[in-house]
């Protein structure tokens, strides 16, 4: 019994477990089918949205190429306007220009006719001449050339007897003008005076002993040259140049101070930041002392008395300052110099013009920067300090920028000019001045009758040396006024060229 109901039993749950899944495969396959036409009728409808945007788009090109092929026959009809518009502007053009040549053949023809014409008068007007020279040469007995020859001759004797007598008449103008004549002259052509000029960089060297001391200058991690630097404000380079350090700065006085600075930290033997301020502003004190000391001796030496002590420094820092190359206080003492010379020549007071040649460039030198050219501004440190109208005045003139007042003025001008123009003053290219002086010899050189030239004195004279057999005394004298007036009108340079012709007939004999 036990047996049959496991039999049974077992026969219900393989039954039940079959129709369980005959039922599970029917739902299954129901679902299936169910998703199949789903996915079918969604497949239908993004099939149709497709075909709806491909549609669109179509659509859209075509409007857009239609817009595109418009736009483009508009541009070709545009093109065919403008090219009719030009071709009937051409055949306008050449309408005119056939109308044109038309007219300048017809104005040919009539000239070609007039000069056809006026040949014809002009050889009538040549026949003539000849019958009336023929006719005058019969009269005079002369031949039209004799005739030309006499009285070119006539007319040079008579220029030559005219320039002669304004030649005297100026020469007596001129004695009769002695005194006013001299003062010009004096004031144009003072010599200048020869001193040695010291040429001032913007670059100092400070010597060393051996390349050992570099190191020990340069610091640790370039402590102590960079303390040096910030100090004294001025820029040191230390490079493979032996036994030699490099002192680059615009300002003389701060390259001084490092220089001076570096000698005394070398010779201790101490270097280090704290060291390096101490001796810079030690040496402040006493460059500040020294220019104090140049001031005075300067005033001293020129015997100028009474300058306000602010002055006298000033004075002092010319040393330490250049203007072309020349140094500035040498500078100011030649100027003092000569405007004492041209002073006393002229009756005029030599110990105020020498002061106002001493101070004419102290503008150079100012403590502050001024936007004033140095001229006024000299003018306006000398007011300051209390110096006289007069003095002031020339100071502020010597460059024109101020009017002149009193004779002080031209004379500190021309002066400043003349320690400026001088030969070996100031800093000259030696090509360019090579060649300055070989162009003053060819100048001389072109005019007929001249056998040698020489520029000397720097160039500031020409002597011509010209043939005793090829021209007289009066036309030498001519000569150097037309070598002159060519270079004057040719060539540039400072100052002024004597020109000086020299004519001279030698005999010579043998006694035996």
């Amino acid at each position: 019994m036990v047996l049959v109901s496991i039999i049974v039993s077992a026969v219900c749950l393989l039954l039940g477990g079959l129709l369980g899944f005959l039922i599970f495969r029917y739902i299954i396959k129901g679902k299936y089918n169910e998703m199949v036409t789903a996915a079918e009728k969604e497949a239908e409808v993004l099939k149709e949205k497709k075909l709806l945007e491909v549609k669109e788009k179509f659509l859209n090109k075509k409007s857009e190429l239609e817009k595109e092929v418009q736009q483009r026959n508009q541009k070709i009809q545009q093109s065919e306007n403008r090219l009719k518009q030009r071709e009937i502007s051409l055949n306008q053009r050449q309408e005119e220009l056939g109308r044109r040549k038309q007219d300048v053949e017809q104005q040919q023809q009539r000239i070609d006719n007039e000069k056809k014409l006026l040949q014809v008068k002009q050889t009538e007007l040549e026949k003539m001449q000849n019958q009336e020279r023929a006719k005058l040469e019969e009269l005079s007995g002369l031949s039209a050339e004799e005739a030309k020859a006499r009285l070119v001759e006539s007319l040079k004797d008579e220029a030559r007897a005219d320039a002669a007598s304004i030649v005297n008449e100026i020469i007596d103008e001129a004695k009769l003008n002695a005194n006013q004549q001299a003062k010009k002259i004096v004031i144009q052509t003072i010599q200048r005076v020869a001193t040695e000029t010291a040429i001032e960089n913007s670059v100092s060297i400070f010597h060393i002993d051996n390349d050992e001391v570099k190191g020990r200058i340069i610091g640790r991690e370039g402590r102590n040259i960079r303390a040096l630097e910030a100090a004294c404000g001025v820029e040191i380079v230390v490079d493979d140049t032996p036994e030699a350090i490099v002192i680059s700065g615009f300002d003389p006085i701060r390259r001084e101070v490092c220089r001076l600075a570096l000698h005394q930290l070398v010779a201790d033997g101490r270097i280090h930041p704290a060291r390096i301020e101490e001796v810079v502003a030690k040496v402040k004190k006493q460059l500040e002392t020294e220019v104090i000391e140049t001031g005075k001796r300067t005033a001293i030496d020129l015997g100028v008395h009474g300058l306000h002590p602010e002055l006298v420094r000033i004075i002092g820092k010319m040393k330490y300052r250049s203007s072309y190359g020349q140094n500035l206080l040498q500078h100011a003492r030649e100027t003092a110099n000569l405007c004492a010379v041209m002073a006393s020549e002229l009756g005029l007071n030599p110990k105020k013009a020498k002061r106002a040649g001493l101070l004419h460039d102290i503008g150079k030198v100012p403590d502050e920067e001024s936007e004033l050219p140095h001229a006024l501004y000299g003018a306006k440190i000398a007011e300051k300090f209390k110096e006289k109208a007069d003095i002031c005045n020339a100071i502020g003139a010597h460059h024109d920028e101020m009017e002149m007042n009193t004779l002080l003025a031209p004379i500190v001008q021309v002066c400043d000019a003349i320690s400026g123009a001088r030969p070996g003053a100031r800093r000259e290219i030696v090509e360019a001045y090579i060649k300055r002086l070989n162009d003053l010899e060819a100048i001389a050189m072109s005019y007929p009758g001249v056998t040698k030239t020489y520029a000397i004195q720097a160039g500031r004279e020409l002597r011509v040396i010209v043939g005793a057999d090829k021209m007289d005394d009066a036309e030498s004298e001519k000569l150097s006024g037309e070598i002159a007036l060519k270079i004057q009108n040719e060539m540039t340079y400072p100052g002024q060229v004597k020109i000086t012709v020299i004519r001279e007939t030698r005999s010579v004999a043998y006694a035996k």
